[in-house]
């Protein structure tokens, strides 16, 4: 508001300045006296103009001016509530990595862009004794751990995905066979090492099995995960803990 008072005040000042100089620079060339009730009005005329146009002018503005700001704050929070939901629709709730939808629609992406790469097709092995064992609380914590530490692992244009139950699936960009293979016994090694007890300080071992499959350029995102499923199946058949490619 004091902003509004001091403008207005401002164009009163100005306006009145202007009148005066109008009037002592056109009044004598006409014959006239600016004095008496002539200069009265001269300042008083603009003033009485000026201010009440003034203050509604720069009342609108500033009212204006606000709600411009507030439109502007609210597309901001509502372009950050749809990229969060964005996100979190992309997202497994338990895991907190991509779900089967949204890594298959990535694995379409890097299919097209004509990449290569690592297609690792991961089961948690005899996961359901872990739940009837321990509950399906420890199971959700077991699968919250291999989320993250398939997550922690990836490198930045890696895909992880949980496909659904106990099953993930990694995309290794760009990734070697060799790498392909170095990783996925990383993985088996990282699982492993996963320190997952119950509240009475049982330890539950975790294991994985994973079929390894290398997608060519332009590769078929459905047959190449099934080819690692295929080999997932091999390795659960050799034994389970172990990696098949």
């Amino acid at each position: 508001m004091y902003r509004i008072l001091g403008k207005t005040l401002a164009i009163a000042v100005l306006s009145t300045l202007a009148s005066l100089l109008i009037s002592f620079a056109f009044v004598p060339m006409l014959g006239g006296k600016v004095a008496g009730a002539g200069l009265v009005m001269t300042i008083v005329c603009p003033i009485a103009i000026s201010i009440p146009a003034s203050l509604a002018h720069f009342y609108q503005a500033e009212k204006l001016r606000s709600a411009n700001l507030a439109l502007a704050q609210a597309r901001d929070e509502l372009a950050a509530a749809y990229a969060r939901l964005q996100h979190q629709a992309q997202r497994d709730a338990l895991t907190g990595v991509l779900n089967r939808a949204a890594f298959m629609a990535e694995l379409e992406a890097q299919s097209r862009a004509g990449v290569h790469g690592g297609l690792l097709f991961i089961d948690v092995d005899h996961f359901k004794s872990v739940n009837d064992r321990f509950g399906h609380a420890a199971g959700d914590e077991a699968l919250s751990a291999i989320g993250t530490v398939l997550a922690g692992l990836s490198r930045g244009n890696d895909i992880v995905g949980r496909l659904g139950g106990e099953e993930f699936a990694v995309f290794l960009h760009q990734a070697s066979p060799e790498r392909m293979l170095d990783h996925s016994q990383t993985i088996r090694e990282a699982v492993a090492a996963i320190d997952l007890q119950t509240p009475a300080g049982i330890r539950i071992a975790l294991g994985i099995s994973i079929g390894a499959f290398h997608c060519a350029p332009r590769f078929d995102p459905v047959e190449a995960l099934a080819a690692a499923d295929r080999n997932l199946y091999r390795a659960k058949s050799a034994g389970r803990n172990t990696v098949v490619a």
